[in-house]
């Protein structure tokens, strides 16, 4: 048993063999893959369960129910919401340890977002939803990520029942990378003094992400909610490390957009669970159908007509397809301008020209 402060912040590369052998049956959406029947890995053959499935590389448990027996488990656990830069030096430390260890990793996380659960908190709105957050964990070489089912039952372990049935009785873990200041168990009575004792008598190692790093994960999380709600976009992709991002499902909206010469695809938000971003219009890339294109997104509640309410609107450039009842992405790259009020449609419509001149060259400059 060792304990250790990690130091490492340098990103690693792949270094395992693709787990590709007896994949029979496989169906691609997007970029997922769905395994249906049976996979193996390079430490053995498995059957994997219907509540598992490939993100890129990446193997995701939807359950704690049927894990296979992973081999070295290096684990990390949190909620990781934002995949922020601070998280992804957690990740490259992860992999680090893995490498050292001849393991796997593997990514703990949770949902719903306990502080639903424990603390009732229905207000809460997060940075990604959870398919995103798997998705933007895949992209670190993180070989395993397990979602756990956050009940009230599991929430009422105790911390002793949390590290010896959770913990090591599922994952038999050879490495924990934990903060120092992390709480489990009933009433959060868990903590760090707690799970060094257990890994002297459980064999494994304790490495300990060190406060400063702590401290830049939570400040940067409430930043890049704070960004995101003003419509500040820089600073939430500068500390996000990737541009912000949501999906949205296309429905029918008034005609104004189409009756000024820039018609739009109105969106609904597909989870309401996700922070919106702030009222005002943006530079943003849209994802149709596996095709990248260029647009600009307005947000908010038109305020050059009346009783408008909240509206998300995308003008898609030089595209006319109908796609209706579709989900589309839009990653947002640039903030243009506050909605304002304009005395006529007319005025409304020359401000939209600059508008999209300006969107077109920021999205040319990226």
């Amino acid at each position: 048993m060792q304990i250790r402060l990690f130091l490492s912040t340098t990103t690693c590369g792949k270094n395992r063999e693709v787990r590709n052998s007896q994949r029979s049956q496989i169906s691609h959406i997007g970029q997922w893959v769905k395994i249906i029947l049976t996979g193996a890995t390079l430490f053995g053959q498995y059957d994997l369960p219907a509540d598992c499935y490939l993100s890129g590389d990446m193997q995701v448990y939807r359950s704690i129910d049927n894990l296979p027996s992973f081999k070295n488990a290096v684990i990390t656990i949190g909620t990781f919401d934002g995949v922020h830069l601070g998280h992804q030096k957690v990740f490259s430390a992860l992999k680090t340890e893995s490498l050292q260890q001849e393991g796997e990793s593997i990514v703990i996380t949770f949902h719903p977002h306990p502080r639903k659960i424990v603390q009732h908190d229905a207000s809460l709105q997060l940075i990604n939803t959870l398919d995103e957050k798997t998705e933007l964990f895949s992209k670190h070489a993180i070989d395993h990520c397990v979602i756990v089912p956050f009940t009230t039952q599991f929430s009422e372990q105790t911390a002793e029942e949390y590290i010896e049935n959770f913990l090591v009785n599922t994952f038999h873990p050879k490495s924990i990378i934990i903060g120092y200041d992390h709480h489990f168990g009933k009433d959060r009575k868990g903590n760090f003094l707690l799970l060094e004792q257990y890994a002297a008598r459980s064999n494994f190692n304790l490495v300990e992400i060190p406060k400063h790093l702590l401290h830049e994960i939570a400040i940067s999380s409430t930043k890049i909610r704070e960004a995101i709600l003003e419509g500040d976009i820089k600073t939430a992709n500068d500390l996000l490390g990737y541009d912000y991002f949501f999906e949205g499902l296309v429905v029918a909206g008034d005609g104004i957009g189409k009756q000024l010469g820039y018609p739009t695809a109105n969106l609904e938000h597909t989870d309401p669970e996700k922070i919106h971003l702030g009222h005002g219009v943006y530079a943003v890339e849209a994802i149709i159908e596996g095709e990248i294109k260029g647009g600009m997104l307005s947000i908010g509640n038109r305020p050059t007509l009346k009783n408008s309410g909240e509206k998300v609107e995308v003008n898609v450039f030089d595209f006319e397809k109908n796609i209706y009842g579709q989900p589309i992405r839009i990653i947002v790259k640039k903030f243009l301008r506050r909605q304002e009020k304009y005395n006529s449609l007319e005025e409304l419509k020359v401000q939209l020209v600059k508008d999209k001149e300006e969107a077109i060259t920021a999205l040319n400059n990226k």
